[in-house]
């Protein structure tokens, strides 16, 4: 063997005996399905600094890796309410173009107490459905997209499990599209962060879940305001929206983003009374970020 050749085997093996020891955490998948790795904790957030939080169940998870950096119960089902419209709102993404025209029939305004008030045989784009539901949480708007998508809203049930399952979310039923209550229907704070995390990828729904408001237009020229039920947009310059959600099965449940200086999280606080919701998620959210 001519010297070149050793020198250059001897420099290989030295390089290889120096490396670093391979990460045992896996680089996450750059396309779906997604996958939040459980049970690791971010070197960069000690642990003795964990917040208390009065959520029932909490979870925060990195934007980007998917890491979990915080978790409360996270794998516990329980009622999520309409955080779940985060799901009927993917579902309907990848339906088909968000141009398409829906319009509304009698029985999709059957629903209360959560509404737009659309009226049967108004016209409307799913992508103008869509952001009200993602700003106001509209009950008759989800009703409506969920019918127009699969046909029925018991098709369109199926559909959301379906699409629930291939995202790797194995602790939730759902059983409507709107959130209300209904038995047999649950979901986890880690399911409902796998599924926060994907909707994060489609451009026009984070641009929709931070509008802290806007003009909603009827198609006889009405107009109305609409209002993010989000607070959370309004106490941090950095929250990036995502949903929130009220039953007195679930309590006060909230999901939120924020991004900050090359950071980005995910926070689900699940179970909440009053306030609690918005002082856990604001103070996850600042522990996570700043």
């Amino acid at each position: 063997m001519k010297l070149r050749e050793i020198v250059l085997i001897s420099i290989a093996s030295i390089l290889v005996a120096c490396s670093p020891g391979q990460d045992p955490r896996p680089t996450p998948p750059a396309a779906p399905p997604v996958v939040v790795q459980p049970n690791v904790v971010s070197p960069n957030l000690p642990s003795l600094n964990t917040p208390s939080v009065q959520a029932q169940s909490a979870i925060v998870i990195d934007t980007i890796t998917g890491r979990i950096l915080f978790q409360k119960n996270a794998r516990t089902p329980r009622a999520v309410a309409s955080t779940q419209k985060l799901l009927t709102a993917l579902c309907v993404y990848r339906a088909g173009p968000l141009s398409d025209p829906v319009t509304v029939q009698a029985a999709d305004t059957r629903v209360e107490p959560s509404k737009i008030y659309v009226s049967a045989g108004e016209s409307y784009t799913r992508q103008t459905l869509v952001k009200a539901l993602l700003v106001r949480s509209g009950n008759d708007v989800a009703k409506v997209l969920a019918r127009d998508v699969s046909g029925s809203e018991a098709a369109f049930v199926n559909y959301m499990n379906q699409t629930a399952r291939s995202l790797g979310m194995t602790q939730s039923n759902f059983k409507n599209p709107h959130g209300l209550t209904e038995e047999g229907q649950y979901s986890t704070a880690l399911d409902i962060a796998i599924l926060a995390r994907e909707v994060t990828k489609i451009p026009f729904y984070r641009q929709c879940m931070r509008t802290k408001e806007y003009t909603f237009q009827y198609p006889d020229g009405r107009t109305k305001t609409l209002t993010n039920t989000n607070k959370i947009l309004k106490r941090l310059p950095y929250c990036t929206g995502m949903k929130t959600g009220y039953t007195s099965a679930a309590g006060r449940c909230l999901v939120s983003s924020g991004v900050l200086n090359g950071k980005a999280v995910i926070v689900v606080a699940l179970g909440c009374k009053g306030n609690a919701v918005l002082d856990d998620s604001e103070k996850l959210l600042r522990w996570a970020l700043e």
